[in-house]
This record gives C-alpha cells, sequence and structure tokens, in this order.
C-alpha cells in the first residue's frame, strides 16, 4: 500500500525512513517539523495495527488545532519492506523503535547501506551483542554518518540541575567510593504496567510482555539509570567498558498478574502461547524487576528498576537518586514532601561547613538560572531545596524533540560526535545487558 507516490528525497534535506514502529515513540519523532528534515517521510512495515498506530499518531500531530505539523508519508507495507527500505538512496535517517531483539542487526544494516540511525533504546539485549554495537559505531564514523540512542532523561530540569551540583567541588566535594549498603551513587526507578489515559486502560501490545522481545526492566528502561549514573559521575569523560565497569551483582524477579489484570491491561481474553513460559497456576510472573550494583571506576553504583502493576491514587511513575560526596549529597526525591513529582535536595555531610555548602549552592544554580529563569533555592532545616518552576520543566515527549535536535547538531558536523558519546553507549549497554545475564544466573528474588 503506498499513501503517496514515491519520490527522491530532497538533496538539500534529509528525509526520515522509519522502519517497523513497535512502539509509540517512532511517532514523537515527528511530534514537531524541523528545518533540516524533508515534510515527506517513508514508512517500511508489515501491514499491521502497529504500522496502523503510527500512522494514527502522525495523523494526529498533523492535525492538532495548536502548531500542527505537515507531515507528508510515503507508506509501503510489502513483505520485504526492510530490504526496499535500505535500498533507497542513503543518507537519510532511520528512525528505529521497538523490536527490540532484532533492533542491533537492523542498526548495522542500515549504517552498512549508508544510512544515520535514531533509535530509541534498547538497542541490544544481550552482551553477546557488544562486538556489533561496537563495529557499527566504528563503521558510523569512518562513513561520517551518525548512530545514536535517544537518552530523554538528560533533558528531565531535575537531572540536569543534580549533574550541576555534582561537578561543583564546592558544593559536593569529591565522589565517595561507598559501600554495599550505601553505594556512592543510588537509583530507583518505579513504573507502572497499568495506566489510565482519559479513564480508560492504556492497552499494551502483547509484545510487552515477552522479555526475550522487549526486555527486562534493566535491559529496557533501565538504560536510562545507567546513562544517567555514568553522565554525572563523569560527565564529557571516555568511559572503557572493558577496563572501567566492574559487575559485582544483581537479582531479578517477577511481577505477578492474574488473568484477570492481564485482560485489564492487554484487552486479551487469555494468555498467549508466546508467554507460556511464564504462566505458572494461572498467573503470570512477569520478570520486568531488576537489581543490579556495579562499580564505575571505583564509585559504587546501585540501582533498582521496577515494574509495578498499578500506582497508588495521585502517583505516577517515580524516579529518585542519591549522589554521595565528601561535602554533601545531592538527591532526586518524588515522594510525598514532594507532591509526588522529583525535585533536588543537597545535603551537607557531617562536619561540612552548612554555610559554605549553603552559598555555593546558591551561587551554582543562579549560574545555572541564566539558561533557566526562576530556578532559586530555599533552607530547609539543614538541608537545601532547588526551587524548580513549571516554566523550566518538560515532558517526556518535549525531550524527544530536545534529543533530535541534538542530533542534529551532530549531523551537521559528524565529527563534533565526541568520543564519549559513543562510549557512554557502549559501557551503557554492557551493564545493562550483563546485569540481566547476572541476575538470571543467580535466580529469582526470594
Amino acid at each position: 500500500m503506498t499513501a503517496l507516490p514515491q519520490s527522491a528525497p530532497s538533496a538539500e534535506k534529509y528525509r526520515l525512513i522509519t522502519i517497523d514502529p513497535g512502539h509509540f515513540h517512532a511517532a514523537l519523532m515527528q511530534k514537531e517539523m524541523y528545518p533540516q528534515v524533508s515534510k515527506r517521510a517513508t514508512v517500511f512495515a508489515p501491514l499491521g495495527p502497529d504500522l496502523a498506530e503510527h500512522l494514527k499518531r502522525v495523523a494526529l500531530f498533523n492535525s492538532r488545532k495548536d502548531n500542527p505539523t505537515s507531515w507528508e508519508l510515503d507508506i509501503h507495507t510489502s513483505p520485504d519492506f526492510m530490504k526496499r527500505a535500505l535500498s533507497g538512496p542513503a543518507g537519510g535517517i532511520v528512525i528505529l523503535s521497538g523490536r527490540n531483539s532484532v533492533k542491533m542487526e537492523r542498526i548495522s544494516a542500515s549504517v552498512e547501506a549508508g544510512f544515520n540511525v535514531l533509535a530509541d533504546k534498547p538497542w541490544t539485549l544481550a552482551s553477546a551483542d557488544m562486538p556489533k554495537l561496537q563495529a557499527a559505531l566504528e563503521l558510523a564514523e569512518r562513513k561520517g554518518l551518525v548512530a545514536y540512542d535517544i537518552m530523554t532523561e538528560r533533558y528531565e530540569m531535575t537531572s540536569v540541575t543534580a549533574r550541576e551540583l555534582v561537578r561543583d567541588p564546592a558544593v559536593f566535594g569529591k565522589f565517595l567510593p561507598g559501600t554495599e549498603q550505601e553505594p556512592g551513587v543510588s537509583m530507583e526507578s518505579i513504573h507502572y504496567i497499568m495506566k489510565l489515559v482519559a479513564g480508560a486502560p492504556n492497552l499494551r501490545p502483547l509484545s510487552f510482555f515477552d522479555i526475550n522481545e522487549q526486555g527486562e526492566g534493566l535491559s529496557d528502561v533501565g538504560t536510562h539509570l545507567v546513562d544517567l549514573a555514568q553522565w554525572t559521575l563523569y560527565p564529557d569523560q571516555n568511559i572503557d567498558w572493558r577496563s572501567d565497569i566492574k559487575m559485582l551483582g544483581a537479582r531479578r524477579w517477577p511481577t505477578v498478574m492474574s488473568k484477570d489484570e492481564f485482560t485489564r491491561v492487554t484487552g486479551e481474553r487469555e494468555f498467549p502461547a508466546v508467554l507460556a513460559p511464564w504462566v505458572k497456576q494461572g498467573r503470570l510472573e512477569y520478570y520486568c524487576n531488576n537489581e543490579v550494583s556495579y562499580a564505575l571506576r571505583g564509585v559504587r553504583v546501585k540501582m533498582n528498576v521496577l515494574w509495578n502493576y498499578e500506582a497508588p491514587p495521585g502517583q505516577g511513575d517515580k524516579y529518585e537518586a542519591i549522589f554521595r560526596g565528601t561535602k554533601a549529597r545531592v538527591e532526586i526525591r518524588q515522594g510525598k514532601d514532594e507532591n509526588f513529582r522529583p525535585e533536588v535536595y543537597v545535603v551537607p555531610a557531617p562536619g561540612a561547613d552548612r554555610q559554605a555548602v549553603a552559598a555555593a549552592v546558591k551561587a551554582r544554580i543562579a549560574t545555572l538560572a541564566k539558561q533557566h529563569p526562576g530556578l532559586t533555592t530555599e533552607g530547609k532545616g539543614q538541608e537545601i531545596r532547588v526551587l524548580i518552576p513549571d516554566a523550566v520543566r518538560t515532558g517526556h515527549e518535549a525531550h524527544f524533540a530536545e534529543v533530535t535536535r541534538h542530533f542534529f547538531d551532530y549531523l551537521k558536523s559528524p565529527k563534533s560526535m565526541p568520543a564519549w558519546e559513543k562510549s557512554y553507549m557502549l559501557a551503557k549497554y554492557y551493564v545493562s545487558t550483563k546485569g540481566v545475564e547476572m541476575s538470571r544466573e543467580a535466580g529469582a528474588k526470594k
């Protein structure tokens, strides 16, 4: 099926080529128009509900009242869609989201065919793919192409603020290496399987529950935590995944769902055959929870990545973190005192000069406020709280446009993409894949 006749991409603008969109993040790349990109884009995918949902989302962007987009789509649904996608003029931008079990192969094939790649996480679910990942990044560099993954959480204002405070020696001091009980970095992410949109359940595709396709918590959404840890610990520095990382331990455990709960979140009356290995006594054991500990250049990092079934009333997805320094702890909290939205605190270390730490925090935030107006601080007992106005808080979907704009900066000059970006990708996927494999070897959490 072809919605519009095929035409060669503009010589002056990049053309978006979306391949087999298996997740709604693929459509978010087209939530805005970009001056560097032709409004004519192409979709190659099998005919089915995922393609229909993708087209529906792009159509909604085109028809919205405020700042509508103007995308024109060429749509191809032949069985050999991947081959056809990569047979056209090279130099376009391949968009990949979902289909995690084959994503690494598709990234490699796209780069080999001469295309830039903007791909959603995770790029791989297996540590055995590390040589493929490294080869793809090196090939892209040799060809003058950009292969980049979508790390949206770097653009969350609390993450930006915490990073700036941690990298200021007057505020933070130096990183503490940490212990098993009090790691140098502690992180926890909680997502929810059952979500309501406009009062109705947001139905999950069956593939979401297939851990061989979707991945477990750490290998999927956990990649954001791993990225934030190294992005905050060692900003703009190369990390050697072979020598700078020491895996210490990992565990996994399931979120157990009844058939009624599964039906509510998928619309399916029965558990499908593909999930049979995880159905025990009429209940689905969804292995989506991971705990991992590792050392990054001697600093101990511990993270929990959890998928619970449904959020308590008034709450939603949650991310909290602690970075421990010799002068202070920098914390991101999202509890009742924060009205369940993330906020940043600085807690002076025992024996530290609280007034000096508070003055340093105030000075750093004043500098950051030049880029993000409205940021300020307040004392809260022995702690210092950063006040972040709503005007500088952008949502999850808006972060995709920010990542995309950053990607275009690299496209202007592929050699400008720093080596640390590539090293971050390698380090991140080593931790996320190896951690899941270690957790499987260790068995389920008791």
